[in-house]
């Protein structure tokens, strides 16, 4: 197998992912789907060589001693890809996701308004949030654009592994690989802060030091962006309060109360011209009302309601109102709809003009929907998020 060839089809064909594997050919995902390449079954040695190939000798001491490593690498007048090579039934096997060479415009994701605005805050903690492949990196990179072509900041990120590359504008950018130019996010963080950074960027937040970081730099007045991979708003604060002891749970609370800005979790969903994929974003924004749901662990149900209700103050909106929006625009078909809304049953009476009249969530909503003349129509181009 000639691996530039396998991955110059992966971008011609608008894959999302490549998966190699001993004993099968290669296998790409395109708008969310595995499709197999026409191509005679790998064997372990050509995998072998895939391995050599792309790791430096640090990355092949530990593949050997972990079974998988995780890596970047860039393939001229191509792309740059984010990889992970693992040890499967004794033989190597790797997933390879392709990463634009050009930082994309925040503009041109499709994503809500709110998150250029809140891109632009001084200070406070802004997650991303969503499963593997939802376009959490894709939406902070558009982000961290924002910034560097808008204001003069100095951003620091720690990446694992680092996907698209910022260079500077008006901002300076300093990106920062683990494994490469720093141990762990551990010790990324343990010096962050002596680094005089405006912004700073986590990759990914896995464990109590992580979060920890993360709520002390935001509390000291930096701005500072990570992911978590967690489903939704609600579900993202429980998982923060997990990571600590119930005895600190209550001064968590009031740190993650007065520190963060917002949530926003995110879910890809199949055009219905077939032509890509669309996000669909849930934000909540830190409000008076929602920071009394952070404080207090008994109002966290209030949560979602609250989500609901924000839309033309806050700029907030649920996952189920974001499928309606893109379900009315003709963006994605009801069937799509259906299968990733919260609450399939109420959407489904909602689509049809039946609610409750207690109801009063979506009131904001659908006065936004009436005022803006929300109607059906087509994105331009493709998907802005692959």
């Amino acid at each position: 197998m000639e691996l530039r060839r396998v991955l110059e089809l992966m971008i011609a064909r608008g894959a999302s992912d490549l998966h190699l594997r001993a004993g099968g050919p290669p296998v790409l995902r395109i708008n969310g789907k595995l499709k197999p390449i026409e191509n005679p079954p790998l064997t372990s040695e050509e995998m072998e060589a895939v391995a050599q190939q792309l790791l430096t000798q640090d990355q092949q001491e530990t593949l050997t001693r972990a079974r998988e490593v995780d890596f970047g690498f860039g393939v001229t007048g191509l792309a740059r890809f984010r990889a992970n090579i693992y040890v499967q039934r004794n033989t190597m096997a790797a997933a390879i996701r392709a990463i634009p060479l050009e930082v994309p415009m925040l503009e041109s994701l499709h994503l809500p308004p709110i998150l250029a605005e809140l891109a632009q805050r001084r200070n406070g903690l802004i997650l991303v949030t969503g499963t593997v492949g939802s376009g959490k990196s894709t939406t902070l990179a558009g982000m961290i654009d924002l910034i560097n072509r808008t204001a003069a900041k100095n951003v620091i990120t720690a990446e694992d592994p680092i996907e698209f590359l910022h260079r500077d504008r008006n901002s300076i950018i300093s990106q920062r690989e683990l494994g490469q130019d720093t141990e762990s996010y551990g010790t990324a963080l343990k010096h962050i802060l002596r680094q005089d950074p405006d912004v700073i960027l986590i990759g990914e937040i896995r464990d109590r030091e992580t979060m920890s970081v993360a709520l002390m730099a935001a509390d000291t007045g930096h701005l500072v962006f990570s992911t978590l991979h967690t489903v939704d708003a609600p579900q993202t604060v429980n998982r923060i309060i997990s990571f600590y002891p119930p005895h600190q749970h209550e001064e968590v609370r009031y740190l993650l109360a007065s520190s963060l800005r917002a949530v926003i979790s995110m879910r890809l969903i199949p055009r219905s011209d077939g032509k890509g994929r669309v996000p669909a974003v849930e934000v909540m924004v830190n409000t008076e009302a929602v920071r009394e749901c952070l404080l207090d662990a008994t109002r966290s149900s209030n949560l979602r309601s609250l989500i609901a209700e924000g839309v033309s103050q806050y700029g907030m909106q649920t996952f189920d109102q974001s499928l309606m929006d893109l379900y009315r625009r003709n963006w994605i078909s009801l069937e799509e709809a259906m299968r990733h809304a919260s609450m399939p049953t109420e959407f489904a009476l909602r689509v049809k003009g039946i609610h409750a009249s207690s109801d009063a969530t979506w009131t904001a909503f659908e006065q936004e929907a009436l005022a803006t003349g929300v109607k059906e129509s087509r994105p331009e181009g493709e998907a802005g998020i692959p």
